[in-house]
């Protein structure tokens, strides 16, 4: 589904990601920990195509088509997308446009808002005045109506309460274990790279592995629940200093 092989990725001019080596199959959800300003969120924008990042070595390729070069609604296209952690305000633009306009007539608008208790949201402006959870069940809503083939969520459990966490991770889950299709109308079972700090989300969904982003680099890798009980622990240095000893 997703290969990146030796990415590095600078930043205004500094380096922030170094010999990024990742290989996500089909059908396969990764986790990816590590503290804060690490490159996490760098990582994902970079395979999103936001052009603030540059690619400054490596390649990426999603469903074996090379797009380090390619603009980001291209990539949106073929079925790549993202839950940021901090979207955007859009004043002007209802959410219910947004979600028609990207679903078309595959998506019954009114009942996934519901699903999501966003219905009442429907007739507002995409993120202003939202708490927490609502942004993130907004971001999860449209990203339901785009149906992509891989799923990159940065944080989904970030600012969200006890309640709230319930129905976004079950909403998770069900979109992960779904069909997607990218602009060539092909199925495919979903795929994802999910950032958490909480391991909340872990609650939720069958990981298959995951990964530790330190200092710009992954340091190590092993099973999502092993890793986080280990950090939780140890905190990453253990992780660190092993990457470092071999």
């Amino acid at each position: 589904m997703l290969k990146v092989e030796g990415l590095n990725v600078e930043v205004r001019g500094k380096q922030v990601l170094h010999d990024i080596d990742l290989d996500i199959p089909e059908g396969s959800t990764y986790v990816l920990f590590g503290p804060n300003g690490s490159g996490k969120s760098t990582l994902l924008a970079t395979i999103m195509g936001f052009s603030q990042f540059e690619v400054t070595s490596g390649r990426i390729f999603f469903r074996g088509k090379d797009i380090t070069d390619a603009p980001i609604d291209e990539r949106a296209r073929l079925g790549i997308g993202m839950l940021m952690q901090r979207p955007p305000n859009i004043p002007g633009v209802r959410l219910r446009s947004v979600l028609k306009a990207t679903s078309g007539d595959g998506m019954d608008v009114e009942r996934a808002a519901g699903e999501l208790n966003m219905d009442s949201f429907l007739e507002r402006d995409i993120n202003v005045g939202f708490s927490g959870g609502e942004l993130k069940r907004s971001e999860i809503l449209q990203l339901q109506a785009q149906g992509p083939c891989f799923l990159m969520m940065d944080e989904p459990e970030s600012g969200v309460d006890l309640v709230s966490i319930q129905v976004i991770g079950k909403k998770i889950r069900d979109l992960i274990g779904g069909i997607g299709c990218g602009s060539d109308g092909s199925g495919t079972i979903r795929s994802a790279l999910i950032i958490t700090h909480t391991g909340q989300i872990l609650d939720f969904i069958e990981a298959q592995k995951a990964f530790v982003l330190a200092n710009g680099t992954i340091q190590c890798s092993g099973s999502p629940d092993v890793m986080f009980e280990r950090i939780r622990r140890h905190g990453y240095e253990e992780c660190i200093r092993c990457h470092q000893r071999n």
